[in-house]
């Protein structure tokens, strides 16, 4: 079975992924026979099978979390948020049926929309202080995770077994239910905290799952690794990326809706500015960290600005914060088109910056219109949107500096780290790990909250 039939399965992830070649293969006078060899280290069939549970796997966390808070709060998208959850789940169980068979997607897609379920009856309990119901959700997530662990081990044939399944969706159904919690107590920092690492925690199930199933199938992945470091650096760049997409636009929403829990909200998009900065200053200088800082905050102040003027009726506002941005992507653009020495080419980040800029503006506007469908539908656009930087410059990181990132073998047994496969974090160079953050700059994620500046 070919991986494209998995691909198939996210038509959006799918899509946007193909645009990746004007960020990898337009490297002007870059363009060499190991080039192309190191362009296909981060776009194997293992790497695109992985990307995808990753981007569809850390959309699931998200989604859960922001729809139990619209369930609790009694908000007017609340069923729009709930159906972008349960569409999240048909295209999992259509991946899985990809691989496994429509028996294997039937019997997947039952037990996984099992716990959804579990999971609204948890909130519903919540809102009528029902106590008694709370303990039974609980009581039937408990069961949930021993059947859903059940099917991977079997699914697998054994490389992801029942217990170490088991452990993982403990941590999965904890983060949640604790994120929802602590978000009900007024708690936000703690929520936003963990709604993070929920999302955090997925993007190590998609690198377990898809070791297992390209283990299990290596002759349908042609024999290639779910689990290099061009690779690990493509979907950590997936996981952040795709992240603040998702944070970004309900931080917005937050903003229009004047939430309390706004000042959190904006926190949990703004927590790594500071570290982009000094990222940025640690492997590029410490002008180039300037330069970045002074770019960086002029697009938070730019999207404060058109959430302002929005909020005052004030159409001449909205137009000048757009001019703004504008102004913003080209000049971010000529930044890391000069970082990566024109390996990601200007012209192909203003259009995909654009793009961004263009959907979280759309969400937000279609929001504050009560065009709930509309906004919903940009929000998963602009998260399965963001896989196209993650491509596109995880192939030039990997071009500017080879010797990091040559290893193809495929690892000799499978992570002992229940759903998540990276124990050991260290073990990534702390260069990658800054260059990473830098990277996230193209994003433009909204971080909405009033300058004091």
């Amino acid at each position: 079975m070919k991986l494209n039939k998995v691909l198939l399965a996210l038509p959006l992830s799918l899509a946007l992924l193909v645009p990746t070649a004007a960020l990898a293969d337009s490297h002007g006078g870059h363009s060499t026979a190991s080039e192309a060899s190191m362009e296909m280290a981060t776009a194997t069939p293992a790497g695109e099978l992985r990307i995808a549970l990753d981007t569809t796997l850390t959309e699931h966390a998200f989604l859960a979390i922001e729809a139990m808070r619209k369930g609790v709060d009694g908000a007017e998208d609340f069923d729009q948020a709930a159906g972008a959850l349960l569409a999240n789940a048909d295209d999992l169980s259509a991946a899985v049926g990809s691989v496994y068979g429509d028996e294997g997607a039937a019997q997947f897609d039952e037990v996984w929309k099992s716990h959804i379920g579990y999971f609204v009856d948890y909130v519903t309990a919540t809102a009528e202080d029902n106590q008694e119901g709370k303990d039974q959700a609980l009581a039937e997530l408990e069961k949930y995770k021993v059947e859903q662990s059940k099917f991977f081990d079997s699914a697998t044939g054994g490389l992801l077994p029942a217990a170490a399944v088991q452990e993982g969706l403990d941590m999965h159904v904890d983060q949640l239910i604790n994120a929802f919690d602590a978000y009900v107590a007024g708690d936000f920092e703690t929520a936003y905290s963990l709604e993070r690492e929920a999302i955090h925690h997925m993007s190590m199930f998609a690198e377990s799952l898809s070791i297992a199933i390209t283990t299990q199938f290596p002759d349908k992945f042609d024999n290639t690794s779910a689990d290099t470091p061009a690779i690990d650096l493509r979907a950590t760049l997936n996981q952040t990326f795709t992240e603040h997409a998702g944070l970004a636009v309900m931080a917005m929403q937050d903003g229009a809706d004047g939430a309390e829990s706004f000042d959190q909200a904006a926190g949990a998009l703004l927590a790594n500015a500071d570290d982009l900065s000094a990222a940025v200053g640690s492997v590029y200088g410490e002008e180039a960290g300037a330069q970045f800082e002074e770019t960086w905050k002029s697009h938070i102040g730019y999207f404060v600005d058109y959430v302002t003027a929005t909020g005052e009726g004030n159409e001449e506002g909205q137009e000048q914060a757009r001019a703004e941005l504008d102004q913003y992507i080209l000049d971010q653009a000529a930044f890391l088109d000069a970082a990566t020495e024109g390996r990601v080419p200007a012209d192909a980040l203003e259009e995909g910056l654009t793009a961004h800029v263009g959907q979280l503006l759309g969400a937000f506007d279609s929001y504050v219109a009560g065009d709930f469908d509309a906004a919903y539908s940009s929000i998963r656009e602009a998260y399965a949107h963001m896989q196209m930087p993650a491509a596109g410059l995880s192939a030039a990181i990997v071009d500017q500096f080879p010797d990091q990132f040559s290893a193809t073998e495929m690892p000799s047994e499978m992570p002992k780290t229940g759903m998540g496969g990276m124990a050991d974090q260290n073990s990534f160079p702390i260069l990658w790990v800054l260059v990473g953050l830098m990277l996230a700059t193209l994003t433009t994620v909204v971080a909405v909250r009033t300058r004091k500046q």
